[in-house]
């Protein structure tokens, strides 16, 4: 079992967080985590700023890519693979018309 968890879970300073979904595209990985990435830095720009609609406009930006990662929501083990991959794909979409692309 133990071997399954480390497949499933990363554990940083006795927290437990969900890895990303293994069976996901590389591409789509990396367009993923680039939202992500673009997120979280944006939720700080915010809260330096004091906007607090950025803040969650940010937040919900960082919520829909760990979503798509399969790293929030469902466990992503416990679903179809077709399921998450086209779950990653529509948080990609989302994410994509959030910037315009």
């Amino acid at each position: 079992m133990a071997d399954v968890d480390s497949e499933r879970w990363l554990v940083v300073d006795g927290r437990r967080w969900r890895r990303t979904d293994p069976s996901l595209p590389d591409d789509v990985v990396a367009a993923l985590t680039s939202h992500l990435g673009r997120g979280r830095s944006a939720v700080g720009a915010a809260k330096r700023r004091g906007d607090d609609d950025a803040v969650a406009a940010a937040r919900e930006r960082v919520d829909l890519a760990k979503h798509g990662l399969g790293e929030r929501g469902p466990y992503w083990w416990d679903e179809p693979e077709p399921d998450r991959l086209a779950r990653a794909r529509d948080a990609l979409r989302r994410l994509d018309a959030l910037d315009g692309d």
